[in-house]
């Protein structure tokens, strides 16, 4: 230990703010990782990773800023980066012992007992590394790290006499995924789960119940939305959610604002569960596909009001700087612009005093103008509202069913209404037990039914002011207002 006498200082690295925490809007990402630089990349494939933070994410799937070829990233970005709200789910679904492929032998230059290999995507396992005397051993001759690109260190432990290294192995190929991949599915002899299949997981695994589903890029394509959209409903066989979706900003799709609906059309988004954004977004030098970034406003929004999913998304303040295809191509909407492109039911974003989100409907509009279905915010509200019912009455169930049980679910919810019209949370909510719905035969079969009237606010969506011409105010200033 050091001999001190005197004055000293010592300076710390600047704490990084705490994300805002909300599970409302619990994005549950499903995507492609760099998961060669996760902790454990063999455990890091279609199974479902919670993170509060950044430094969790990275640590449980990996990070690199290659959005291209690691989608996953984006929203890891978007939210601890952009936004700074958590947590997240991730299931990521590049398995290392799959999707990879050889390393071509490589001969890298040591520098002060260093050499770096200049390829990303190094399975550091699969390396075998040799010196002027023969092949090395790992974690006893060297050791291997990764910096902050993602690239792999080799670090000598004696390097004496050694200026070169040749190395092999396998590096991760995002390439060989595909939109199956994405979808994924079940197989019956092993019982596994893969893509999509595995939203199932994450109540028992994590017991929270996802909030938006997101899948930047991948979920462009029809069939991926479609699945998407499937698994917004009967999650567990009692949950719901909404997702954000991408629509088509490549040069197979919306390359203008007046293509938005033949792309939307052609893609058949119909489900009120879904919401889509069109195109992608820019933060600075980075391009995210517009999904990353609204899902990560909408979590956002919704932890910054008590955790309540009653506020659209819609005209917030988002950090971006730019609107683009996928390709990078700026895309320049003014306000009417991009009024018709959520006429067509899908979100954009809008410079008119800085960058803000713009867009209150899912993609079920125009079909539909159920206020429940219609508005993001109240098919939110409804589908929270039922998942909350359900989480905070399962105790209850198989309890006997008499009138104690109804008073005491009644007087629950009715305080709760009460308690989110007083806030401003919506217009009305309250429940009743009506006889009509319970005859004593369904209550003798183990059965019980109860009524809730919601009613949450509808966005403000188009606010008037008629200017009229008064001549009277006119002849008044004049006369001083004698007749």
């Amino acid at each position: 230990m050091a001999y001190n006498h005197g004055v000293r200082v010592q300076e710390n690295p600047t704490a990084l703010v705490a994300p805002i925490e909300g599970t409302a809007g619990l994005q549950v990402i499903i995507g492609v990782a760099p998961v060669n630089l996760a902790e454990d990349p063999y455990n890091a494939t279609n199974t479902p990773k919670l993170a509060y933070s950044f430094a969790e994410a990275s640590a449980a799937v990996g990070y690199c800023d290659d959005f291209e070829n690691y989608s996953m990233c984006e929203s890891i970005d978007a939210t601890f980066r952009v936004l700074n709200v958590g947590p997240i789910v991730l299931i990521n679904v590049l398995d290392p012992k799959t999707h990879r492929k050889a390393l071509e032998e490589t001969t890298v230059q040591v520098e002060d007992g260093t050499a770096t290999v200049p390829v990303f995507g190094i399975l550091a396992d699969t390396l075998t590394v040799s010196g002027d005397s023969g092949e090395l051993t790992a974690d006893t001759d060297y050791v291997v790290t990764f910096d902050d690109d993602g690239y792999a260190v080799i670090s000598l432990v004696d390097p004496e006499g050694i200026t070169e290294l040749t190395v092999n192995g396998y590096v991760i190929d995002p390439s060989q995924i595909t939109y199956n991949d994405i979808i994924g599915g079940y197989n019956v002899s092993t019982g596994e789960e893969k893509g999509l299949e595995v939203i199932r997981q994450v109540f028992p695994k994590l017991q929270l119940t996802p909030g938006l589903i997101v899948c930047p890029k991948w979920s462009a394509n029809a069939n991926v939305a479609a699945a998407i959209a499937a698994k917004c409903t009967g999650i567990n066989g009692v949950f719901s959610c909404e997702a954000i979706t991408d629509l088509d900003s490549s040069e197979n799709g919306a390359t203008k604002y007046t293509d938005v609906n033949e792309v939307k059309q052609a893609t058949g988004l119909v489900s009120e569960h879904l919401a889509a954004v069109w195109p992608c977004v820019k933060v600075g030098e980075k391009i995210y596909h517009g999904s990353a970034i609204m899902a990560a406003l909408t979590a956002y929004t919704d932890a910054n009001n008590d955790d309540v999913p009653n506020l659209s998304p819609s005209n917030k303040v988002v950090g971006i700087t730019g609107i683009c295809l996928e390709d990078g191509t700026e895309v320049i909407l003014d306000e009417e612009q991009a009024n018709t492109v959520n006429s067509y039911g899908i979100m954009t974003f809008n410079n008119f005093s800085g960058w803000a989100s713009w867009g209150n409907n899912t993609v079920a509009y125009p079909s539909t103008t159920d206020p429940k279905d219609r508005w993001f915010c109240c098919r939110r509200f409804f589908s929270w509202w039922g998942n909350s019912f359900i989480l905070t009455y399962h105790q209850k169930v198989d309890n006997p069913a008499d009138y104690r049980l109804i008073e005491s679910i009644i007087d629950a919810e009715n305080i709760k209404g009460n308690a989110y019209v007083a806030q401003g949370k919506c217009a009305g909510a309250y429940m009743e037990y009506r006889a009509s719905d319970n005859p004593v035969t369904e209550v003798m079969a183990g059965k019980m039914q109860f009524y809730t009237h919601l009613a949450p606010y509808t966005p403000a969506e188009d606010i008037l002011n008629v200017l009229e011409f008064d001549p009277d105010l006119l002849e008044a200033a004049f006369t001083g207002g004698e007749s």
